[in-house]
């Protein structure tokens, strides 16, 4: 049998810390309180190394949100014939 200690105390702890600046627009850019957005990332902090990083980094992203991130620049793409995409042009230099 064995024997897996828990906790002899539990505690509730209040920090009170000066926000930079910087954290304070990311929050706001994020349509977040900045208490929110530190708590965030202490959570993903938290999170075990066993997790895909893209969970630990951005646990609250939904997919939409990761969808319209992902296509916030493609107009910018630029178009490319279909000969750019066959097997020949990827390895062109490989015999």
């Amino acid at each position: 049998m064995a024997f897996f200690p828990e906790p002899c105390y539990a505690a509730a702890m209040q920090i009170t810390v000066n926000i930079p600046d910087e954290i304070a627009a990311r929050a706001q850019a994020r349509g977040q309180t900045p208490e929110s957005y530190v708590e965030g990332l202490i959570e993903s902090a938290e999170q075990p190394a066993s997790l895909p990083i893209a969970r630990r980094l951005r646990p609250e992203i939904s997919m939409d949100e990761f969808l319209e991130a992902m296509t916030a620049n493609s107009d910018k793409i630029p178009v490319l014939p279909d000969e750019a995409f066959t097997r020949e042009s990827f390895y062109q230099d490989h015999d």
